[in-house]
């Protein structure tokens, strides 16, 4: 076999053992993994998750997806809980501990202390009978029966049993809690989901003097004047009480000169595209693209719930503001 075969095949090989592990945690989903969801849904404090090794790199990543799905969490350093950081467990508090063996020495040390303030104790162990398991309110069962480890030494299908155990946690905790897409992005304001889902379009809508704006009987050609002198590649057309009449473009002007109209003697509502497509500012940016989208056009014309023009915006606002 050619080092090439092999590594193909050793990755193969991994990937199966832990898939297989991770099929073989489905059958263990039971009444102890509702009763945890239910110890955490009544907790009134956060879910202190600690671990250690391997173990404590997962803790911290299921720790985060709890934060970020609805259920305050955080992480603590068992070590560090020893000298110290077990100040930061109060009462109100739910401890959620990983340990494959269930024997980690620096999570017991703390047992005594966590049953002496009073937290519920929820362990994810790979041992249903080990020390930690057996003192837990209830214990989630990640026994594999084979790491992917060759020497079956190294952590890797129990890590990743106990991170879809916490994943599992996490979103049936999310769905029992009602949590919502707008719940989601005002945990994440940086990222894009957070962006698409929280900017309004009266955050990205150009307002007040930088709208371009002309009124029905003005030439086609002041028209063009202001379209220049504003850059947004339109102008809105209002009427003579100050509500949306239609929209003026670049492509209503190109369609106007392919007609031959005289741009010095053509009234602006003769070319316009009468209403054009609006919006509201209240209205997420991400349903304005929807709009700009559905109907094939570049910008959208904000008004207010007396059908005046207040603002006005393009593709090119919503790419900066990364919407797109």
């Amino acid at each position: 076999m050619t080092q090439h075969s092999a590594l193909i095949q050793s990755a193969v090989r991994t990937i199966s053992l832990e898939l297989k592990a991770i099929t073989q945690l489905k059958s263990r989903i039971g009444t102890p993994f509702a009763t945890a969801c239910e110890l955490i849904l009544a907790c009134s404090g956060r879910v202190v998750v600690v671990g250690i090794g391997k173990s404590g790199h997962i803790g911290r990543k299921i720790a985060a997806t709890l934060a970020s799905t609805g259920t305050a969490a955080f992480f603590v350093h068992p070590a560090e809980a020893c000298h110290g950081d077990m100040g930061m467990i109060t009462r109100d508090d739910l401890v959620l501990a990983l340990s494959n063996s269930g024997t980690t020495s620096e999570i017991l040390t703390l047992l005594p202390l966590i049953k002496r303030q009073g937290n519920t104790l929820i362990s994810i162990t790979g041992n249903k009978d080990s020390t930690l398991a057996l003192a837990a309110s209830v214990n989630l069962d990640a026994q594999v029966t084979q790491e992917a480890c060759p020497l079956n030494l190294a952590p890797t299908s129990s890590t990743t049993a106990t991170l879809v155990l916490g994943d599992a946690l996490a979103i049936a905790l999310l769905e029992a809690r009602g949590f919502t897409a707008e719940d989601f992005a005002f945990s994440h304001p940086g990222g894009a989901l957070g962006r698409r889902l929280l900017l309004k379009v009266e955050h990205v809508m150009h307002q007040g003097t930088e709208l371009p704006r002309v009124s029905v009987g003005t030439s086609l050609r002041d028209a063009l004047v202001e379209m220049s002198r504003k850059g947004l590649g339109m102008t809105v057309v209002e009427t003579s009480e100050g509500q949306l009449a239609g929209i003026f473009t670049d492509g209503d002007l190109r369609r106007a000169l392919d007609r031959g109209i005289d741009v010095r003697h053509t009234q602006i509502q003769e070319v316009m595209t009468p209403k054009g497509q609006t919006a509201t500012p209240d209205i997420l940016a991400a349903q304005a693209l929807n709009i700009m989208e559905e109907h094939k056009i570049s910008a959208l014309i904000v008004v207010d719930e007396q059908n005046r023009p207040i603002g006005a915006l393009n593709m090119h606002d919503l790419l900066r503001a990364g919407v797109i």
